[in-house]
């Protein structure tokens, strides 16, 4: 009984890695690299270089190494590149994703844990949003991952087939025992951004929008560490295991924060006061999103373990510093 985890040289995807290898599960990651690392996936996982989209591939890996889940995380993620290239990422999100799930239905995978995000809800208004909210997601990347929903939903209607997609607010973080965390370079999360600033590895930062409609002026978020998203994976996979019906949830904790605010907490932990340069809006970006996480503490019983920002952040520089020491 194995566990193939697409995008698992990248970010989120590492993580969830690192959560089956501690729970004893074996596991096989197919990512192509184009934005993940090789370094990311740790022995005794499996790595294969591949596209998911390719359903002989898919196929093969699900016959020769046992797979009997899958968790899906490869996809393109940054919204203002969907805005200049939507056709790439209704290619890349969509479509492929639905190749990966007819090759789960061939080779009689029941079990599907889906990356989603919170971009599918748009410009809500609401103070905590939902997964009842309706769906206006405002950029290609939201609406490319909301047609996968779409696709699982109707597939698990026609076939021996069930799913958990759960919708990520902001990730940030990293691994609190330091052997993952965010490795790409010129990735666009602001904490990211904000803590090669303050280690002198950008000029500095810019800040998209300040006339919101929020306390402050800028874009409010919900931040949730990368181990306890990995930890909703693990409860989802239970979940499933244990005859669990479809099932979508946000993953977030219930609290924003402003970009200003991020920015301040991460001077106060760096002791770094580096330079902040005032922007337009960026297209796609909604004023505020906050997760209403009651369904997945519920029905998942999800119980978040690094609910903190300053901790968040904290980890951020040292895997940052680490990423550094590497470099040298």
């Amino acid at each position: 009984m194995a566990v193939l985890v697409t995008g698992g040289a990248g970010y989120i995807g590492s993580h969830m890695v690192l959560a089956l290898l501690d729970a004893g599960e074996t596991v096989v990651v197919l990512d192509n690299l184009s934005t993940g690392f090789r370094s990311a996936v740790l022995a005794p996982a499996t790595f294969i270089q591949g596209d998911f989209g390719d359903e002989t591939l898919v196929r093969t890996i699900i016959e020769q190494h046992g797979i009997t889940a899958i968790a899906h995380f490869a996809a393109k993620i940054v919204v203002p590149e969907s805005i200049a290239d939507p056709l790439g990422y209704y290619l890349n999100n969509t479509a492929k994703a639905r190749n990966l799930i007819a090759s789960a239905v061939a080779g009689g995978i029941k079990h599907f844990i889906f990356s989603s995000t919170a971009a599918v809800y748009g410009e809500t208004g609401a103070t905590a949003v939902g997964e009842d909210t309706p769906l206006a997601p405002v950029s290609p990347y939201g609406r490319s991952k909301l047609m996968v929903e779409w696709i699982l939903a109707d597939t698990a209607k026609a076939h021996d087939f069930r799913f958990v997609a759960l919708r990520y607010f902001n990730v940030a973080g990293a691994d609190p025992a330091g052997r993952s965390g965010q490795s790409t370079r010129d990735a666009t999360h602001l904490i990211k951004v904000a803590v090669q600033a303050a280690l002198g590895r950008r000029p500095g930062l810019s800040i998209f929008g300040t006339d919101y409609d929020t306390p402050d002026g800028t874009c409010l978020r919900d931040y949730i560490q990368v181990s306890d998203l990995a930890d909703a994976h693990m409860d989802a996979l239970r979940y499933l295991r244990d005859g669990g019906d479809n099932l979508t949830c946000n993953c977030g904790y219930g609290r924003g924060y402003s970009v200003r605010a991020v920015v301040d907490v991460v001077k106060a932990v760096s002791g770094v006061d580096f330079p902040v340069t005032v922007m337009g809006r960026r297209p796609g970006d909604p004023a505020a999103i906050v997760a209403d996480n009651t369904r997945v503490k519920a029905a998942l019983g999800w119980t978040p373990r690094h609910d903190d920002i300053a901790a968040i952040v904290t980890q951020a520089l040292d895997w940052e510093r680490r990423l550094h020491n590497r470099e040298l």
